[in-house]
């Protein structure tokens, strides 16, 4: 048993020479091996408490004998297995026992540690203390970091990481040691360690081989994770501020498993590390590659801004480190529930980027080259460049970052100064301004007051002045933003004249006045302040913010997408042509079509006569849009949480590697949420603008005026009438359509896929802008009024005279003026009846002889439109006619 328990302990360190011996009365293992590059002799015996007291026993003339005979250069060691029947109950006594004991012996000093594994017997648990060498002569110290564990379990189990926190050891579930961890240099920093040991690895795989599950490293960590929780709740109070606790687990066997799939498993780690306060979980162990063994260590922690990843690295080298005092203000941003800044630096450069932080020098931003977290004002000042495929050489912006752990953000002068003077730099430089806003508004303190709200608005007025000219800012709400930030959010993104996009997750919210303000003012508030102003109740359905993310890196990755398609090099035009491999004359009609609304099943079937004659089935605008993009790139849709705007489809997308907003109207009807109102529709009708459509379209021809083309996908039939679409602004939002295409600097195609009637012709007429090219597709209808409509008001008197004179209708009339009595009532009943029915059908006769008329070829002819195109040629003449404007 010796033999193993060497070899078990001290296999992987280059393990050599065992030898087993019988000692005159005890069995005995002696081996060498190397740590830390110092060649180690070992001695493993067994033997009692009582014979290591006696300095001339056969126990210690054992142990004399190994510390003599080791080969010169080598350090001794031993590992004593006594029995130890009468053991004290406090680890306290049984250290300071056999401490008492050691430091009487004439080879402790010579050793240069002995580890001593305490067996009371009756079912008690055997206990480990390890002793070194005391300063003094006659003395040994006990390394309380490993007492429970043999000291190589410990090393493998990373203690020696703690050696500069006081550890105190705390009860745990079955083979899980925690300790209560106190920083020597920062008593503030208090964590828990949960630690245990893998003794057997089963590695569970899907028929793929790929791996589900490591079943008993997760229960590992399932108990460590308990202990931490339980150990929290014993603390009470002062346990919910420990949340910076770590999980080490060591897996024994070798795994036989790439460590990719490994990884894969923070699925499972995230959820069960939910309410512990987990810095990390950190599994180290030995894994099989192709050329032999390697020692990993998986490593599960959250990255900032994002929930928990996983990474694969080599076995820690380096104690844990103490809070200084930056790691000191992210541990106060995260009890907040917010991010502090400086940790989104590697996130927002990227891999070969950088982030070079600026500050305020006579009036200009400056680069300073300083340790992070050493500003002075709440509000960061950087400028950010990430490289991507597109943009080898980077994308830059100008970088504001709300500080949470300076009054939370609260902004006066100096924030207001240097928000001005970045606004400036990106103005000089022509690169965007990327702003993640925390802040809770102006500042109010005894010492300032209404001068701060003059500097909110000096920004203010900065903010209006860029955006006007061009610039644009783009806004990632970042934490709560509470008065002044929320208007300079809506100044840089929500106007109709603005570039820029806003981004919320779920840890944020826009308020004018926070709750608590509001509840004691007497005020309207809701549960919270996610209520009054979150995404998912607020401003996500009134369309004020754009995109919504799970985590601030979620919402990078959506800056980066609004980047691939908008973002201009100084100097250059307008945004790259990205290489594309979808071939410009790829046929859209092939591409598949699916939708419960629908029984199309590709998007050729939409215009195909033999499916859809008169172009009034009802199919989903999204599939048509998709089958146009780019299949190897990406779309990213705009306002897709904006409520009551459901028939105007909007994308930012690669057209034949040209980068568009391409703007769809919704072709199938869509039921309205919620209670609708008595005078409106209770359904949308597909083709047609209602006022929040009609809004959301004119703020993307606006957004992408002067930066990329506008693709417009048309089956419209005009803005919707109703007095509850008057009420709400239809006339205003129709209107801003029009002054948005007027004004719109670059190509626009337009292309007409089914009927294009009404007050929508006016609004997108190609006399509104000379840079619009109309397409239609073959089979379209277009007129100032659909044929229906057109036959039931327009022609009503034609209608009638040709129902009139219906050979039906006046058999019946003739038979009514002869009738007498019971019959006439009878025959007048019939006629009522047989003329409603014959003017259904006058009206379907003169609507297709007025459709006839007013066919899309006319259209043409009169200089509607420019070409009918069939549906084959859709994505190449759209593709040429981008190619064609900007050469």
């Amino acid at each position: 048993m010796l033999e193993v328990l060497i070899r078990r302990h001290y296999h992987d360190y280059g393990l050599r020479d065992v030898a087993a011996f019988t000692a005159p009365d005890r069995p005995a293992v002696r081996a060498t091996y190397t740590i830390d590059g110092q060649d180690t002799a070992i001695l493993s015996t067994v033997g009692t408490v009582a014979e290591l007291g006696d300095p001339d026993g056969p126990l210690n003339a054992v142990v004399l004998d190994h510390v003599a005979g080791r080969p010169s250069g080598y350090d001794a060691v031993a590992d004593l297995y006594l029995a130890w029947p009468d053991r004290p109950e406090s680890d306290e006594e049984a250290s300071a026992a056999l401490a008492g004991i050691l430091g009487a012996l004439p080879w402790s000093g010579q050793v240069r540690r002995v580890a001593v594994a305490t067996c009371p017997g009756a079912g008690r648990p055997v206990g480990y203390f390890e002793f070194r060498p005391g300063a003094e002569d006659g003395t040994v110290v006990e390394d309380e970091l490993v007492r429970g564990v043999h000291p190589m379990v410990g090393r493998r189990l990373n203690l020696w990481r703690l050696q500069e926190f006081d550890v105190t050891r705390v009860p745990a579930a079955d083979d899980v040691l925690l300790y209560d961890c106190v920083a020597k240099s920062n008593r503030s920093d208090r964590r828990l360690v949960a630690l245990a040991q893998v003794r057997q690895v089963l590695v569970v795989r899907d028929e793929d081989g790929e791996v589900l599950g490591v079943p008993h490293a997760e229960r590992a960590i399932e108990n460590c994770l308990e202990s931490i929780r339980r150990a929290r709740t014993d603390l009470g109070r002062a346990g919910s501020r420990l949340d910076m606790n770590h999980v080490w687990i060591h897996v024994w066997p070798v795994v036989d498993a790439d460590p990719a799939q490994l990884t894969a498993l923070q699925g499972k780690i995230t959820p069960l590390s939910d309410g512990a306060g987990i810095e990390e979980v950190v599994a180290g162990g030995r894994i099989e590659t192709g050329d032999g063994v390697a020692p990993v260590s998986i490593r599960f922690h959250s990255q900032p801004g994002a929930r928990v990843t996983a990474s694969v690295e080599a076995p820690p080298t380096e104690p844990l480190r103490p809070l200084d005092d930056y790691a000191g203000k992210v541990v106060r941003s995260r009890r907040r529930g917010m991010v502090y800044p400086y940790e989104l630096a590697d996130i927002l450069a990227g891999p070969g980027g950088s982030m070079v932080e600026h500050d305020l020098d006579d009036g200009r931003l400056v680069p300073v080259s300083r340790r992070y977290g050493l500003n002075t004002a709440g509000v960061i000042c950087a400028v950010v460049t990430t490289k991507t495929a597109l943009h080898p050489d980077g994308v830059t912006r100008v970088l504001l970052c709300g500080d949470p752990t300076k009054a939370l953000g609260a902004v006066s002068e100096q924030e207001c100064r240097r928000i001005i003077a970045a606004i400036d730099l990106a103005q000089e430089m022509q690169v965007p301004v990327e702003w993640f806003a925390i802040s809770a508004g102006a500042r109010i303190s005894m010492d300032s007051g209404t001068e701060n709200m003059d500097w909110v608005a000096a920004a203010l007025k900065r903010i209006v002045e860029f955006t006007q000219d061009g610039g644009e800012i783009n806004v990632v709400v970042a934490g709560i933003n509470v008065g002044a930030q929320p208007y300079w959010n809506a100044e840089a993104t929500m106007l109709m004249h603005t570039k820029g996009i806003l981004v919320m997750t779920p840890d944020s919210a826009m308020v004018l006045t926070g709750k608590q303000s509001l509840d004691f003012s007497g005020g309207v508030s809701a549960e919270d302040n996610y209520g009054i102003g979150g995404y998912d109740r607020v401003m996500g359905p009134n369309g004020q913010a754009q995109y919504w993310a799970p985590d601030l890196a979620g919402a990078f990755d959506v800056l980066l997408a609004h980047y691939d398609h908008t973002y201009v090099v100084p100097g250059e035009r307008g945004p790259r042509r990205a290489p594309t491999q979808d071939p410009t004359e790829r046929d859209v009609s092939t591409f598949p079509h699916h939708s419960v609304d629908s029984d199309f099943t590709t998007v050729g079937q939409i215009f195909d006569p033999a499916h859809n004659r008169d172009r009034k089935k009802a199919f989903d605008i999204r599939t048509v849009m998709r089958a146009v993009a780019d299949q190897d790139h990406a779309t990213l849709e705009r306002w897709a949480g904006m409520a009551d705007a459901d028939t105007a489809v909007v994308f930012d997308a690669h057209v034949g590697g040209y980068p568009v907003c391409l703007l769809g109207i919704e072709s199938r009807p869509v039921r309205r949420r919620g209670f609708p109102p008595t005078d409106g529709p209770d359904t949308y009708t597909a083709g047609t603008l209602f006022p929040r459509s009609s809004k959301k379209a004119a703020r993307a021809i606006n957004a992408a005026s002067g930066n990329r083309p506008l693709v417009v996908l048309a089956n419209l039939s005009g803005f919707d009438g109703s007095p509850d679409s008057m009420r709400n602004l239809q006339l205003e939002y129709g209107a801003e359509i029009g002054r948005a295409i007027v004004n719109f600097d670059g190509p626009i195609v337009f292309c007409v896929i089914s009927r294009y009637h009404g007050g929508a012709f006016v609004v997108f007429s190609k006399q509104l802008n000379p840079s619009m090219t109309v397409l239609a597709v073959d089979g379209s209808f277009a007129s100032v009024l659909g044929g229906a409509p057109a036959a039931a008001v327009v022609f009503a008197g034609e209608v009638d005279k040709r129902t009139a004179g219906d050979p039906r209708v006046r058999a019946v009339e003739e038979r009514l003026a002869e009738a007498a009595g019971a019959d006439r009532g009878a025959l007048a009943a019939e006629l009522a009846d047989l003329r409603a029915a014959v003017r259904a059908e006058k009206i379907t006769e003169v609507a297709g002889e007025f459709d006839g008329v007013h066919n899309i070829h006319r259209a043409v002819e009169v200089g509607s439109v420019d070409a009918v195109i069939s549906a084959a040629e859709l994505r190449p003449r759209i593709v040429a006619t981008i190619e064609q404007h900007l050469g």
